[in-house]
């Protein structure tokens, strides 16, 4: 597939900004949605609308089947072992939430530790520090080395008896940097510990294989790669689920209930209380779909390495430009970057001007900034839609833009 094919997939591709045409390289916060994922979002509303699972009307059994066969498409996508360990969420926040409060519980308990990395999104940072107050537990954090890659050494150093569960990113957001997680799965596990992995931005750019992995939990969401907003995964072993306290009391996680107690459903319903995001989670199946054919096609994946190529060579080249996580054979087309004597935002509000939609300030990771000694960064994020042209329209105009303010 050429890449001008798959952009007629998304139309908002071609719309313009200040008379400009739009370059979109904020996709690591929120990627663009096809036509397959908008249509089926609105065919779900108009045709296929009501509650899962609770009533016996037309409508209801075609909601749960679609609801279903798109819980068993997760599945395969990230090659678990069964349906009932996909959980479908909000999105990531909402799974390490859940994991953090329900693991906790079960658990976690006073002076156990926790271990997470310094540059660990606040998504998978925040539950942790809510979950160790809660608990009076103890928050570790493990360091980055200077190119921005994890130090296995002190992770093998950090882990001890009291360590209950070792949350971390598959990758950064920030350093675009793909985490050694089969090698920590398997340091963590030799001591009995269970990882967490945050998915957000892994399912964008490296195949995942749960089983494979052997990872304990999984998250993402949707809205990362293609699909709705409001849409996110938590996969986890059943033996760990089974395990694990409901998150939330409500409608549908019961198997039954009376006024002096209840006993939960089954899995995954034991944790999925409430009416779900009926409309919204089917559009992970479409959206995941198309996610695989772009991993696979090797036209677009040459134009991906093309643009990475480019973009890291022309950005390490320029004494101007400070780019953070620095381990090409590691990283993905996701590039944070200072620039000597120019606030991040100033470049960015001048870059918007000409069409180039990047993220400026901490990239909801304030601890990271502050280990690097920024206040923030520019962020250019590249998706598979994304072209070689607009790469270079890209180091253009930050080129002049960086001139209009150094």
């Amino acid at each position: 597939m050429q890449v001008s094919e798959l952009r007629a997939q998304f139309p908002i591709l071609s719309r313009t900004v200040y008379g400009k045409k739009l370059v979109y390289l904020d996709n690591a916060a929120t990627a663009q949605r096809p036509l397959s994922v908008v249509d089926l979002q609105r065919e779900s509303a108009l045709e296929a609308n009501a509650n899962l699972h609770r009533a016996v009307h037309s409508l209801a059994g075609e909601a749960t089947e679609i609801f279903e066969d798109t819980r068993r498409a997760v599945q395969a996508f990230l090659h678990a072992s069964a349906p009932e360990e996909i959980v479908f969420t909000a999105g990531a926040t909402a799974a390490i939430n859940l994991v953090a409060f329900s693991f906790g519980e079960a658990f976690v308990k006073e002076a156990d530790e926790v271990l997470v990395t310094v540059a660990e999104h606040h998504s998978n940072l925040l539950p942790w520090q809510m979950l160790c107050a809660r608990k009076k537990a103890v928050l570790k954090v493990l360091d980055i080395c200077e190119n921005g890659g994890l130090d296995i050494e002190s992770l093998q150093k950090s882990l001890s008896q009291r360590t209950k569960i070792v949350a971390i990113s598959h990758i950064s957001n920030v350093l675009g940097l793909v985490n050694p997680v089969r090698e920590i799965v398997r340091i963590c596990h030799e001591k009995r510990i269970p990882v967490l992995v945050d998915g957000a931005q892994g399912v964008v750019h490296a195949p995942v294989d749960v089983q494979e992995m052997d990872c304990d939990f999984y998250v993402f969401s949707g809205h990362k790669v293609y699909a709705a907003t409001g849409t996110g995964v938590l996969y986890g072993k059943r033996k760990w689920l089974e395990l694990m306290p409901p998150y939330m009391g409500g409608g549908e996680m019961i198997e039954s209930v009376s006024l002096s107690g209840f006993k939960p459903a089954p899995l995954p319903a034991k944790f999925e209380a409430g009416t779900q995001n009926i409309n919204g989670i089917p559009t992970l199946k479409p959206a995941l779909e198309l996610a695989l054919q772009m991993r696979d096609d090797k036209e677009i994946q040459a134009e991906q390495k093309a643009i990475f190529d480019y973009v890291y060579d022309r950005l390490m080249q320029d004494d101007r430009i400070v780019l953070y996580g620095t381990d090409r054979a590691n990283k993905v087309p996701l590039f944070s970057f200072a620039v000597k004597g120019a606030h991040h935002e100033d470049l960015a509000l001048i870059l918007d001007k000409m069409g180039v939609a990047l993220r400026s300030g901490q990239m909801c990771a304030e601890p990271l900034m502050d280990r690097l000694g920024v206040t923030g960064l520019l962020r250019a994020s590249f998706a598979p839609y994304n072209t070689l042209e607009e790469a270079k329209f890209f180091i253009e105009s930050l080129d002049k833009a960086i001139g209009m303010l150094v």
